[in-house]
Parts: C-alpha cells; structure tokens; sequence
C-alpha cells in the first residue's frame, strides 16, 4: 500500500513534544534538591531525562519510517522474546533488585524494565491475532483459552517482580483489546467476574498491599505510614489554586512528598503550575487521544485500526490511573505518567509505540 499523503499526524508530534517539555522542565523542577541531599550534581536526573528523551525521540522516529503492516509478521516472535526477558529478570544475579522488586534488566545505569516492553508487545500481539480470527471474536472458548493463557502468563510473571501495578495494567490492555476487537459484553462481563476474586486474593495476601487500600479509603487514619503519599499529594496539588505557586517554587518536594519526579510528578505540576498547567497536561494527552482514536477509524485494515486504538487507549489508560492515584481516587498502584515521569524504559516504549501510530496516520485522510 501507497500512503495517501506522505506526512505524519503532526497535532499528535505537536502534543507529544510538548509533553516532553513539560517532562524535562518538571522533572528538574522535581528533582534538583533530592539530587543534591544524595550527593549528586543537582542537573543529575535532568540530564538522564534529556538522554532518555533523545532516545524515545530516535525511538518515536525510526518505528515512524516502518510500514505498520511489518508489526503483525513478527508479533509472535517479539511476544516470545519478551515472556524470555520476564523470565530472565527473576533470575537472582540477572535482574537488578531495587528496592525489594527485581524488574531491571542491564548493567548499572544502562537498564530497562521489560515490562515497559511487555505493554506495547501485548497491543502488537493482540492486533495480530484478533485481526485474523475477526469471525471467533465473539464466540466464548475460543477467545478466553487464548486471552487467559497469554495474559495470565505475562501478568503473572510481572506480579512474581512483584509489581502488582503493572500486572493489573497488562491485564486491563488485553481486555481493552478484546473490547476493540469485537467481544460480546457478556463475555467481558464473566471474565471480569472471574477475575475480581483472583484480584482480591493477591490484594489480601500481602499485608502492604491491604495498607495500600485501607489507605485509599482512608488515608487520615494512618497519615504517618500507609497513607502519608496520598495526604502529601493531596497537599501538593491543593496549594497550587488556579496558577500555582510558580515553577521550581513547590514546598512538597522538599522531604514531604515521596516519588515526587516520578509516580507523583502531577502533584508538582499542579502545586507549581495550578490548575491551569495542570489542566494543559489533560488537554495534551486528551489531543492525543482525540488523533489517536481518528487514526484507528479510519485505518485501512482491521489490524491497522486495532493497533492504533490499542496504543491510544494504553496511554489513556495509564494516563488515568497515575492521576486518579495522585488525586486520591484510586489506590497506588506505581504506574508513571506517560511521556511526562522520570524514567527511561516507560519514555523509550511509549514513544515507540507513538511513532507506529504517527505511520499508521500516513495511511488516513488528512
């Protein structure tokens, strides 16, 4: 196939770029005085996300130049290379340990997290696959055996890290797949009832993930410990008002707010930037969003669109629960805020899936 106009969506460039501005700005913002009260140059993490946006930006481009249609040949393949990588990082002495969890694959700084992979592999996966079997879809047992087998296999692996979060996110990418591809309601209804119990049982076996949601419920009862995140963000975004307290200006970074240049970043925006910086984020990923969604109604192949839906509506996704969790209207779960959050694996993946919906967006009406 023939583009129908050789360029790009560039609303779609325009948003992710400004996001990435706010990432870079914010992220300083966020991380100067931790820097430096850990004896590192206080441009530390600035320039780590610098080098880390440079790379998702080369990622964004070069997946941009390969016609979409390559990704469904080798979404198998790719799918088994990343169940290896997840298996691989459990191994003590193979995956770096940090704080408790072993999700990091590489050597010292050079690491990357292969669940961050694991998302845009299961988009690939799953477009593939249901854009072959459009006239099973709807039928029961030939798409639970399926969806319950790799699924389960990738978010069990990912929840034996132990990352819970992540685990729960792949799980929701595949059933909104499954949504999108044509699934009856009734059947995501039952798989959604099967699940609750298993969700529950993972929750109430560890006793700091039932913290996490007594926590959420109420979070004044423990505001020293359990719910201390959720009060100090709270805090944060509470003091920003309308135009906040002005950028580099934030009180909460200082030893009050945990994880504020990465999970709790929003927090930052909103307490140095108010309401109305805040309120530009929602509008960038609302802009990619609206394009992303565009693109996969008009693609001009089932695979194509399934794509493009999918990747649009894991960024929305994730995008959702970081700020549903820094607003206190969902348990922690340590999803980052897309293209804004310090961090290299989330950046680099996220981009890359972008740049695969900046080429499906040649093949649409301008």
């Amino acid at each position: 196939m023939k583009a129908r106009h050789r360029t790009a969506d560039l609303v779609i460039v325009a948003a992710v770029v400004l996001l990435l501005v706010v990432s870079v700005l914010m992220v300083f913002s966020a991380s100067f005085f931790k820097a430096e009260q850990e004896r590192l140059d206080r441009y530390y993490y600035l320039k780590r996300q610098l080098m880390w946006a440079g790379a998702g930006l080369a990622a964004m481009f070069l997946t941009s130049q390969i016609q979409y249609w390559h990704w469904r040949r080798v979404a198998r393949p790719l799918l088994l290379v990343t169940v290896l990588l997840l298996v691989v990082v459990l191994i003590p002495g193979v995956g770096i340990k940090v704080q408790g969890s072993r999700r990091w694959l590489g050597v010292g700084s050079m690491s990357f997290q292969p669940s961050e992979a694991a998302k845009l592999v299961l988009i690939m996966f799953w477009a593939a696959y249901y854009s072959r079997r459009t006239d099973q879809v709807r039928r029961f047992w030939p798409v639970l055996l399926p969806f319950l087998g790799i699924t389960g296999l990738v978010a069990g692996l990912v929840h034996e890290q132990p990352d819970l979060g992540t685990a729960v996110t792949l799980a929701a990418i595949s059933v909104v797949m499954l949504f999108l591809a044509g699934a009856r309601l009734g059947h995501l209804f039952l798989m959604g009832m099967a699940g609750a119990p298993m969700l529950a049982w993972l929750i109430y076996s560890k006793p700091e993930r039932m913290r996490r949601i007594l926590a959420f419920l109420n979070p004044e009862a423990d505001p020293a410990e359990s719910g201390y995140h959720i009060i100090q963000s709270l805090y944060a975004l509470g003091s920003g008002h309308l135009f906040g307290v002005g950028y580099g200006a934030s009180r909460q970074k200082f030893y009050y707010l945990p994880e504020e240049h990465t999970d709790f970043i929003f927090s930052i925006i909103g307490e140095e930037l108010g309401f109305l910086g805040a309120g530009l984020v929602l509008v960038l990923f609302a802009i990619i969003g609206w394009r992303g969604y565009r693109v996969a109604a008009s693609a001009p192949d089932t695979f194509g669109a399934l794509m493009a839906a999918g990747l649009t509506s894991s960024i929305l996704l994730q995008t959702i629960i970081n700020i549903g969790v820094v607003t206190g209207t969902l348990p922690i779960t340590g999803i980052p805020l897309p293209l804004v959050s310090y961090g290299g694996s989330s950046l680099v993946f996220t981009m890359a899936g972008i740049g695969i919906l900046l080429n499906l967006s040649k093949y649409v009406p301008p």
